[in-house]
């Protein structure tokens, strides 16, 4: 044999001899591995203290790595706290109210959805109107559920908070009153406790007002009962048009609590 082919012949068994050791060290450290997750598996079955702190931290690793991919702290919660429903999911004639509120009032469909599905809910329960309900908050407010007037009415239904306190004891404080479901249920049972006092929707509604002892209640009164009949048209079906949005209550004097003593009489529906 020659040189060339000795040494042809030496080089393929160092490279054999070389690739053989790669191979055993390659199959004992996977083999070491397997060892190891069977071994870690063993124990985070037997310690499940263990395993619970491996899955916080592993947890911890990835909201980590989202905040510093996104830039924002994630909080998949947060949906909970939006009061917002789609109107396509709603009955026909509740959808078309939402719809038409929104165009008229600048505000999203969603959040007016929410308001109007529990609006015909508490309705129902109080035995109002809905689309009174709806009125009011309209002339009230315009949907705005941060809204204050000067003599301290807050929220969706404007209601005197200092006056009605109590009645957000069972929502968790006065601070409730910018919660717009919760300033829904307190102005409709303020508005049918004061139809009950006054015998009329439309005595009722100067009471609401803080007018019951005035001449005159600004309009109030009238502009609630319009928006009421065009909501009425909407819900039926007919075509109205978007009348500019009525303007808020001219009269601002402090509305009176409703007397407990008073002999309570069944509302009246209009």
């Amino acid at each position: 044999m020659t040189a060339l082919g000795k040494f042809a012949r030496g080089v393929r068994v160092f490279a054999s001899d070389v690739a053989q050791g790669l191979f055993e060290i390659t199959h004992n450290g996977f083999a070491l591995v397997g060892l190891a997750v069977v071994f870690s598996a063993i124990a985070l079955l037997a310690r499940p203290d263990l395993r619970q702190v491996g899955e916080n931290q592993l947890r911890g690793w990835l909201h980590a790595r989202q905040v510093q991919a996104i830039g924002l702290t994630p909080e998949l919660e947060a949906i909970d706290r939006a009061t917002a429903r789609n109107p396509k999911h709603l009955p026909k004639q509740q959808a078309a109210v939402a719809y038409w509120l929104s165009k008229k009032y600048r505000v999203a469909p969603e959040p007016l959805s929410a308001l109007v599905a529990e609006a015909y809910e508490v309705g129902a329960r109080s035995r109002l109107d809905p689309t009174l309900i709806l009125a009011v908050m309209a002339v009230e407010s315009g949907f705005n559920p941060f809204a204050q007037s000067p003599v301290g009415a807050q929220g969706l239904m404007q209601v005197m908070t200092g006056i009605h306190s109590d009645k957000y004891e069972n929502f968790g404080g006065t601070l409730a009153a910018f919660d717009p479901v919760t300033n829904l249920r307190v102005g409709v049972k303020v508005l049918q406790d004061c139809i009950q006092r006054a015998g009329s929707v439309q005595a009722g509604l100067r009471f609401y007002v803080g007018a019951a002892n005035l001449a005159d209640d600004g309009g109030y009164a009238d502009k609630v009962l319009a928006e009421h009949a065009r909501l009425q048209q909407v819900a039926a079906g007919r075509a109205v048009p978007l009348a500019p949005p009525p303007t808020l209550k001219t009269v601002a004097p402090v509305p009176q609590p409703p007397q407990e003593d008073a002999a309570p009489q069944p509302p009246v529906i209009s």
